[in-house]
């Protein structure tokens, strides 16, 4: 468990390990923060997400993280080995931060629970995936050390930019 200062004073962000009760929760903050990017509407949004994300805290191979500010999910993060690669490869499938509490310093501190925690795994890699129409967290993602990954160029036609990030070594 991880506490970080939040942006507001006298307040905390505490950085956990998500747990199964909160899927619902998770599902909610993960359609708000999709809705900013899709601008004809939320594809599979019929799709039951709360199993899905019920499923990945559950999954033995991956982690879910939080981020809880005040008794509120304000945030979180699902990753795990992308399958076929290597156990130095790490790939973070969801991050997302609530809409109302974004430029406070959550996504930053959840980035750096989880570069936290992929060093510690002896990961040295980490790779994502982003929609091209989601430009603010491209942004983001360019400000924490995130460069197009060479491995997987953009083609005609593809919603989504490949990125990758070089893990650092532990001090």
């Amino acid at each position: 468990m991880t506490s970080e200062p939040a942006s507001e004073p006298g307040s905390t962000l505490e950085i956990r390990t998500a747990l199964p009760a909160e899927a619902e929760t998770i599902a909610e903050l993960h359609l708000r923060a999709r809705s900013t990017y899709y601008p004809d509407g939320v594809p599979q949004a019929e799709f039951d997400w709360t199993e899905a994300w019920r499923g990945s805290i559950e999954r033995a191979d991956g982690r879910v993280l939080c981020a809880v500010e005040e008794g509120r999910l304000a945030g979180m993060a699902s990753f795990r080995t992308p399958e076929g690669a290597g156990e130095d490869t790490v790939k973070l499938f969801q991050f997302h931060v609530d809409p109302d509490r974004w430029r406070g310093g959550i996504g930053t501190a959840l980035h750096t629970a989880c570069v936290g925690e992929w060093r510690a795994a002896g990961r040295r890699t980490a790779v994502l995936d982003v929609h091209v129409d989601n430009l603010r967290a491209q942004g983001f993602y360019a400000r924490q050390g995130w460069v197009p990954d060479p491995e997987n160029p953009p083609a005609a036609g593809d919603h989504h930019l490949f990125l990758r990030y070089a893990v650092p070594p532990g001090e």
